[in-house]
C-alpha cells in the first residue's frame, strides 16, 4: 500500500510539522514500509488467538502505603531558587 505525498502532508499539518521536500520523499518511504509491515500482520490466521492488551502478565509493583517523617521544611526549600513564607515562588504565567 503506497501512500501518497499529499497524505504525508496532510499526517503533517496534523503533527504541526514543518517538512521538507526531501523529509516529505523520506518520510512517505518510511510509512510505506510501516504499512507493509502491517500489511503482513494483517495477513495472518489470528481467529484461535485471544485478544489481549499486553503480552505479560501485568504485576502490581507498588509498595505499599507507609507514614513517614516529611523532610524539614528548611530541607525541602534549600535548593528552591526562590521562597517565600514556607513556599516555593514561581514566576507568574500569563496567557
Amino acid at each position: 500500500m503506497a501512500i501518497s505525498r499529499d497524505e504525508v502532508l496532510h499526517v503533517a499539518k496534523l503533527a504541526q510539522l514543518a517538512l521538507t521536500d526531501e523529509e516529505v520523499e523520506r518520510l512517505g518511504a518510511e510509512l510505506d514500509k510501516i504499512l507493509d509491515a502491517v500489511g503482513v500482520v494483517a495477513e495472518l490466521e489470528l481467529d484461535d488467538v485471544p485478544p489481549t492488551s499486553h503480552p505479560l502478565d501485568l504485576v502490581n509493583v507498588s509498595a505499599e502505603d507507609a507514614l513517614h517523617e516529611s523532610l524539614p521544611l528548611a530541607d525541602v526549600l534549600a535548593n528552591a531558587p526562590s521562597a517565600e513564607n514556607g513556599q516555593f515562588r514561581v514566576p507568574a504565567w500569563n496567557q
